[in-house]
C-alpha cells in the first residue's frame, strides 16, 4: 500500500462537524495500540480534529511472530525484521486551531528527519478531505507500510519510533494546555 503524499492546504469541509461526530461514536480505544492509546483519547477531546488511524508499528521476527507484536526488540541480533509501519493519520478542521495544529505536525519530522514523513496520503484524503499522517519509516520505504529490514536498522526505527509518539504526544499535551478541548 503506498502511505506517502506531500501535504495538501486545507479546504473547506461543511460536514467536519458530523464527520467528526461519526469517527469519535465508532472509536474504540481498546482496539488502538496500548502504547499510544492516551494519545488518540486526548486527540478526541481537540474540537478541530479526529484520528482517522493510527498504528504504533510493529516489529515482527523470528522471536516475536504475531504481526500485532509490541514487545520491544532484544539487543541480541535476531536476523531480518518485518518492520510493520507506525503512523497517525488524523482530518483536521479548515480553521486557525486546525491550521496551528497543521503547522505543528509539519515539524514534528524535524525529530528525524530520515525516518519520519508528513504528507496527505491520496486514499486517505479521497475518503475524507483534510486529511493529514505523520509516519515513521524509513525515507527509502516512505511509500510502503512495510519494510523487511536488518536487526540494526530496525532497533535505530524502534528508537525513532519512541521519540516520534513521545514528541507528538508532548504536542498534544501542550494543546490540552492551551485549553481548547471539546
Amino acid at each position: 500500500m503506498e502511505t506517502f503524499a506531500h501535504p495538501r492546504q486545507l479546504v473547506d469541509n461543511p460536514r467536519f462537524e458530523s464527520d467528526r461526530e461519526r469517527a469519535l461514536k465508532n472509536l474504540v480505544l481498546d482496539e488502538i495500540d496500548a502504547p499510544i492509546r492516551n494519545i488518540i483519547n486526548d486527540l478526541s477531546t481537540l474540537p478541530y480534529c479526529f484520528t482517522l488511524q493510527s498504528c504504533f508499528g510493529h516489529f515482527v521476527h523470528i522471536k516475536a511472530p504475531a504481526v500485532e507484536n509490541l514487545d520491544p526488540l532484544p539487543l541480541d541480533d535476531i536476523g531480518s525484521v518485518a518492520y510493520r509501519i507506525a503512523y497517525v493519520a488524523l482530518c483536521l478542521q479548515n480553521s486557525p486551531s486546525g491550521e496551528r495544529l497543521l503547522s505543528a505536525l509539519a515539524r514534528i519530522p524535524s525529530v528525524a528527519p530520515g525516518f519520519v514523513q508528513f504528507g496527505s496520503p491520496g486514499w486517505f484524503w479521497e475518503r475524507q478531505v483534510n486529511s493529514f499522517a505523520l509516519q515513521v519509516e524509513p525515507l527509502r520505504f516512505a511509500h510502503q507500510d512495510q519494510a523487511v529490514i536488518d536487526h540494526g536498522e530496525a532497533l535505530q526505527i524502534q528508537s525513532v519510533r519512541d521519540q516520534f509518539f513521545a514528541s507528538f504526544g508532548d504536542l498534544v499535551k501542550s494543546l490540552h494546555n492551551e485549553g481548547v478541548t471539546a
